[in-house]
């Protein structure tokens, strides 16, 4: 789970840690790092959901090896490092690798054939597959793929073939070479420091190394297909249905193991469906019980000592899925007859979408799920009539919605906010914009409300669950209330109602924040650290803040927890945070570094933003 980019749901390359080191907004204290990043790809871009199991190389849990320059090395030293590490490091024969560039990259293919000694009817020129690109815009570059042949008796072809999505050549390393910036206008610029940014599978490179063609037949696989199929009493070892629980077991595991729990929305809804997904697959070898959460002794067994926070989750994981696995179990049977009634009374191929719908609405099947099933009919979903169903309930649950402005699309200011209000809670600022009804206007008037941007303010904005300031900014003749701040594209928003007076853009204010309302905020902020505290202390440390409320009359604290709360527990978190407030502790504030912070004991929550 990536710890600083609410745009993933989950870390999915070996570079995203340094996404921001690459776009220059990081810098760091060194130009080379190499490194084993466990990922997930399981939702959005990188979803590989679908292919897991019936594929040799495909997973939703796997390890990125990657090496990284920023300034340092370029072209040349990337693609000699990888030939001496592949063919002399790990000793595999250069004949049974072949190589790709992009169709523009003379450069690379020249350094191939000419410093390295590679044969030139071994490299494929390719386009757009060989083309990485952060974004839209801005770093991006050209790729060179190492891939390797696992021999004649494997159907497929070399890279750029008509049948190069088979399982012959398979990809080992991608070299990726970030030399230019693309604009707004599509335009690429040099930059003015290439970087190199590559990645290997480890579970890809096992399967090489131990001369086995598909990654399900590694050691590390092989000890949970055999441990799925003993707990399933199947003797057939190659049963597509065991790689894919031994496949979701890693991802679930690792997972829970990091904080997310199973549940409707963002990663706690993808948790759940790879859960679904490999509880069907199980029950479609016979399982007549839960079975799934035993699989996590196993794989403490294999990835333990390497992980040692998924051997000390052990026994959160495994409650975890447990509980998703009776809750699911509720409902499979039904929504499986649902399915072979629907399927009995089929005239085509395909599936109605309303069938869809129901299924997972009904009996919680996630849409993969039902495709799972199709496909092994030899049948396809009508995924626009699901889509349609979607929208229509959706729309239906939104008719009672209010329309809010999304004020991150209508602010263009320059710059930043200044936030004064850990100082003091008076100040004066110059007015930088005026809103009103979400467009930009020259002034506000009596009776008129709005928002106001100051280039600097002691009102807090809305973040981190605490709800913003409220108070005044005044001038002469001029007084205008402050019901809420929120922050947008950095800057903080005052929304106002003008009490006297006009408010013009360039006019200085003094702002006044509301001592008491505040003072009651903080209160109730300490509060929720209180409360997570008791939390953990009660019912696990495993227990992680995943959102909250706070304001001046009350607080809401949001946590992960795999069951409710019981009665007798819910009394002792009570007693814990009453017993802390009454003890009155004086609070004592230090400014330090995030590593500092973190090293005397402060949590690194996911999403977690204050001032």
């Amino acid at each position: 789970v990536p710890g600083n980019d609410p745009t993933l749901l989950f870390t999915n390359a070996g570079m995203n840690q340094f996404k921001d080191t690459f776009l220059g907004t990081d810098p760091r204290n060194y130009s080379r790092a190499t490194s084993s990043q466990r990922c997930v790809r399981a939702g959005g871009k990188h979803n590989d959901l679908e292919n897991v199991g019936y594929t040799a190389r495909h997973h939703t849990f796997f390890e990125m090896l990657g090496n990284f320059s920023f300034g340092d090395y370029f072209k040349q030293d990337a693609i000699r490092f990888a030939w001496e590490f592949l063919t002399v490091t790990l000793g595999l024969p250069p004949e049974k690798l072949w190589v790709t560039c992009h169709v523009s990259d003379d450069e690379a293919e020249d350094i191939w054939v000419n410093e390295i000694g590679f044969p030139k009817e071994r490299i494929s020129r390719l386009d757009e597959d060989n083309f990485w690109q952060m974004g839209d815009t801005g770093p991006c570059g050209p790729c060179s793929e190492i891939f390797y042949d696992h021999g004649e008796h494997v159907p497929g072809g070399p890279p750029g073939s008509e049948d190069d999505d088979l399982d012959r050549y398979i990809e080992i390393w991608n070299l990726v070479f970030m030399q230019f910036n693309r604009d707004s206008a599509g335009t690429m610029h040099d930059l003015p420091k290439p970087s190199v940014d590559t990645g290997m599978g480890l579970e890809r490179i096992a399967a090489v190394m131990q001369g086995v063609h598909s990654n399900y037949e590694i050691d590390l696989f092989q000890a949970l297909v055999r441990a799925a199929a003993g707990l399933l009493h199947v003797s057939d070892l190659e049963e597509k249905s065991l790689y894919v629980i031994a496949d979701h077991i890693r991802s679930c595991a690792f997972l829970v193991a990091d904080g997310v729990t199973p549940g409707n929305e963002g990663r706690g809804y993808v948790l759940r469906r790879i859960i679904r997904r490999a509880v069907r697959h199980g029950n479609k070898l016979g399982a007549t019980g839960p079975f799934f959460h035993q699989l996590v002794a196993t794989l403490v067994d294999e990835m333990g000592e390497a992980y040692p926070e998924l051997a000390k989750a052990q026994a959160q994981v495994e409650k975890a899925l447990l509980t998703e696995e009776e809750q699911f179990a509720k409902t499979l049977d039904n929504g499986l007859q649902i399915l072979e009634e629907a399927l009995d009374g089929l005239s085509g191929t395909v599936i109605p979408g309303d069938v869809v719908f129901k299924l997972y609405d009904t009996y919680g099947f996630p849409l993969d799920l039902t495709g799972d099933i199709a496909r092994e009919r030899g049948l396809t979903l009508d995924e626009a009539g699901y889509a349609a169903a979607m929208a229509e309930q959706r729309s239906r649950s939104q008719e009672s919605g209010s329309f809010k402005v999304d004020y991150n699309d209508v602010l263009t200011l320059e710059g930043s906010t200044e936030f004064t209000g850990y100082e003091g809670l008076e100040g004066e600022g110059t007015v930088t914009a005026l809103l009103k009804e979400g467009e930009p206007v020259d002034s506000l008037g009596t009776d008129e409300s709005g928002v106001i941007v100051l280039d600097r303010t002691p009102f807090y904005g809305e973040s981190g669950g605490q709800v913003g300031d409220t108070g005044y900014l005044e001038a002469d003749g001029v007084r205008v209330e402050v019901t809420n701040t929120t922050k947008a594209s950095d800057h903080h928003l005052h929304h106002v109602k003008v009490l006297s007076g006009t408010v013009a853009n360039g006019a200085t204010l003094t702002a006044q924040v509301d001592a008491s309302v505040r003072q009651r905020t903080r209160l109730n902020h300490s509060a929720t650290h209180l409360m997570h505290a008791a939390l953990r202390e009660v019912l696990g440390e495993h227990v992680q803040q995943k959102g909250s409320l706070v304001d001046s009359q009350r607080l809401r604290f949001d946590f992960s927890h795999p069951e409710g709360v019981t009665a007798e527990q819910l009394k002792r978190i009570e007693t814990i945070v009453n017993d802390q407030v009454r003890a009155n502790t004086p609070v004592t504030t230090r400014v330090m570094s995030m590593d500092d912070a973190v090293a005397a004991g402060a949590m690194a929550l996911f999403g977690e933003k204050y001032g």
